[in-house]
């Protein structure tokens, strides 16, 4: 029982010393590193673990006391600064308070004076009005005015004086009102001139080159002959792609060559007219338009054309060799009536049936010649407008296609695809009806011809006759 005892207490004891140990074991650390390494075979007795826990806990309070001093140094100086800051927020409010004072008494003097302004203005108030809405419509107008070219700023002048005249109530100077009235009166003087001027100017061909230039009143613009336009958004002088008709360039060719006396054409619209002139397809574009087919239809009323001419030209010279056997028959010619005769001289001696039908067979004989190319002619005059309709047929197919893909929100689209498609059919009529009446010519002059020879046949068979009685 004894020894029970005894073990029991070391056995306390042990635990407290390994309990000890652990919570002692971060002091121990840190007092390692600031001493000098114990030799690793140096061990601690109870005693020495004990005063080094007293040790360190006797430092700990004293940094405690050194942070507690400390913390309450800061809340002073914190305390002082908040003071500080206190008595400036009152300041600033104080501040503002005195100044929203001040501009309520401002913003009231204000409109007072505003009041006084407006009374004392009076009429003139409609003057800022005038002067903005003319100096607009006059910005507007010199924007897109052939005077521009001569490279004056009097466009973003006006525009800014527009402005200032819509935004602000102060009255406009006297040299304000001068300078619009200078403007205004510079423009109408120059609208009433023709100007020449050096400027670089944009050829059709891309080519840009020094030339001069003349400006007919705000009209038109003319250089070597040839109309310009001008472009307000670059502010450059191009040459149109495509020139007017030569009746209309002829004043200009004598107004560039310097001639006083000249009937020049002038477009009244300042350009607008000229530019749907020359966007026109001429005679040239219009027959391109027509494709394929139309090139064909040309080519068909050409050749017929010429069998046409080459055939009246035929008869007309074989009308007077048979009017000119007439009066002698007894001497046949090498003309149709003239072989005619040859058959009856040759044959007279038969009976009449025989010789009637001798003679019909040399009319027959002569008739071929006499009526060639009128087939050809009439098949031309009635095929040239059913290839017209088939160009037109297929132009409308391709402009439908067209409005297919990209559809019908563009009248342009529409009229320009149409009238391409419809000018087959101007082709097939503009061939057809001259050839028409071309036919109509050489038939008439080749039935002429024909009842002649069948005439003076019937007359030989006749006179035949009569002999043998």
């Amino acid at each position: 029982m004894m020894r029970l005892q005894h073990a029991r207490p070391g056995r306390f004891l042990t635990a407290l010393l390994g309990a000890l140990m652990l919570a002692v074991a971060p002091l121990m650390l840190s007092a390692q590193e600031s001493t000098t390494a114990p030799d690793t075979n140096t061990t601690l007795d109870l005693d020495q673990l004990l005063e080094q826990v007293r040790d360190g806990r006797i430092r700990d309070s004293a940094t405690n006391r050194e942070r507690i001093e400390s913390f309450r140094g800061d809340r002073a100086r914190q305390r002082e600064l908040l003071d500080e800051l206190t008595a400036e927020e009152q300041r600033q409010e104080a501040i503002s308070l005195e100044r929203e004072s001040r501009f309520e008494e401002n913003d009231l003097l204000i409109g007072e004076l505003e009041v006084r302004l407006n009374e004392r203005l009076g009429s003139l108030k409609e003057l800022f009005g005038v002067l903005q809405q003319v100096a607009g419509d006059a910005q507007g107008n010199f924007a897109g005015s052939l005077t521009q070219i001569h490279g004056t700023e009097r466009v973003d002048e006006l525009q800014a004086f527009a402005q200032r005249m819509g935004q602000t109530a102060d009255l406009p100077t006297i040299e304000e009102i001068e300078r619009l009235w200078y403007e205004l009166q510079w423009e109408m003087t120059e609208t009433g001139r023709i100007a020449r001027l050096s400027m670089p100017v944009l050829t059709r061909t891309g080519e840009e080159r020094e030339q001069e230039v003349i400006r007919v009143g705000p009209f038109n613009l003319v250089s070597d002959g040839n109309y310009f336009q001008y472009v307000p958004e670059t502010g450059r002088v191009v040459e149109y792609g495509r020139q007017p008709a030569p009746r209309h360039r002829d004043g200009a060719r004598a107004l560039s060559a310097g001639d006083p006396d000249v009937n020049f054409s002038i477009d009244p619209t300042r350009g607008q007219l000229l530019a749907l002139l020359v966007q026109a397809p001429d005679l040239k574009a219009r027959i391109t338009q027509g494709g394929v087919i139309g090139y064909l239809i040309i080519a068909l009323g050409l050749v017929a054309l010429v069998i046409a001419v080459a055939r009246l030209v035929s008869l007309a010279r074989t009308n007077r060799r048979i009017e000119k056997q007439l009066q002698d028959m007894s001497t046949p010619g090498d003309n149709p009536l003239g072989r005619i005769a040859r058959v009856y001289q040759d044959d007279h001696e038969w009976d009449t049936e025989a010789l009637e039908l001798k003679l019909s067979e040399a009319v027959l004989r002569e008739l071929p010649a006499v009526n060639r190319g009128l087939g050809f002619l009439k098949i031309v005059a009635a095929i040239a407008p059913l290839m017209g309709l088939l160009g037109t047929v297929t132009g409308m197919i391709i402009t439908f296609q067209a409005i297919t893909l990209f559809g019908a929100g563009d009248p342009k689209l529409m009229a320009g695809g149409i009238s391409q498609a419809l000018m087959t059919t101007v082709l097939g009529l503009t061939v057809a009806i001259p050839i028409l009446l071309m036919h109509q010519l050489v038939q008439a002059r080749a039935k002429h011809i024909t009842e002649l020879l069948e005439q003076e046949a019937v007359a030989l068979v006749a006179l035949s006759a009569m002999e043998e009685k």
